[in-house]
């Protein structure tokens, strides 16, 4: 059966029950704009002021997709979770928000997205963004560097950044600036129009100096390991994954030794009136 359409505020968010989207929800909650959160489960969404729970079974769903996004006019796309398929439910994801009307789509990307960039996810966020284009929706792009939160997690209990990074530098990004600046542009989505902003840190930094400032935060040595690339693939086979998931973890760290993660920016400091977290703050700030 063909759910009901969804009526209420005129912006929606995904990945409400995620970090990233979960804080945007939280952050325009506190700026007062009301919003539908869009959710497989209503129940798993934190209540915020203005927040409004709607289910939907996913962007593959289209059916439940235009029930929920009927009457939208702004939608925060937060990309799927990592998969084989994501890119089909990216696009079909598109698809339902243009036949349901949806006038502006603004879509968390990657930095370094293109057709070619050496992050092979990269690769299907600039497959959605041309999606996007082609739609005819209005869209902005907020192009993440990877996030900063994630480089501790990388050590893992054995405290070895480990993958064939070289002295390559990364301008990661703190995932609270990425949150502020998206809160910010659908505050007011017409400012943004057809605007493109790469998310960064305020430094580039190289995994050993990563390194560094991890194992001073956490009280341990925490070292970085330079792997060859065969090296990296024979050490990531220790866990059962698909070949593309490989291919997506050891690329993270050839794109870094690529330089193509280096470039700093100034959009979140433009976006948010603040300077962007380095990553000695972002881990402080999870103790």
């Amino acid at each position: 059966m063909t759910p009901a359409p969804v009526t209420g505020p005129t912006l929606a968010l995904t990945g409400v029950t995620g970090a990233l989207g979960g804080r945007v929800s939280a952050l325009l909650g506190e700026r007062g704009v009301a919003a539908r959160l869009l959710a497989r489960d209503p129940a798993r969404v934190a209540p915020v002021e203005g927040g409004i729970p709607v289910r939907f079974t996913g962007y593959a769903d289209r059916d439940s997709c235009l029930a929920a996004l009927h009457g939208i006019e702004t939608l925060l796309m937060v990309s799927g979770s990592e998969s084989a398929d994501r890119l089909d439910q990216h696009r079909a994801f598109v698809d339902a928000a243009a036949e349901a009307g949806v006038r502006h789509v603004v879509y968390t990307s990657f930095v370094g997205a293109s057709p070619t960039c050496t992050f092979t996810l990269g690769r299907d966020h600039f497959a959605t963004e041309e999606h996007l284009r082609a739609s005819g929706m209005t869209t902005t792009f907020l192009r993440d560097n990877f996030y900063l939160d994630v480089l501790p997690l990388f050590a893992g209990e054995e405290g070895v950044l480990r993958g064939p990074a070289g002295e390559g530098r990364v301008a990661a990004v703190a995932r609270e600036d990425v949150a502020r600046v998206a809160a910010a542009v659908l505050a007011d989505p017409d400012a943004h129009a057809g605007a493109s902003y790469d998310l960064t840190g305020p430094e580039a930094i190289t995994l050993a100096e990563a390194a560094v400032v991890i194992g001073r935060a956490q009280g341990r040595e925490v070292r970085f390991e330079d792997e060859t690339v065969a090296e990296a693939y024979a050490s990531r086979r220790a866990w059962d994954a698909p070949q593309w998931q490989y291919d997506a973890w050891v690329s993270t760290y050839t794109a870094i030794a690529a330089g193509e993660l280096e470039q700093v920016t100034d959009h979140v400091e433009r976006l948010t009136g603040r300077p962007p977290l380095d990553l000695a703050a972002v881990l402080a700030a999870a103790e």
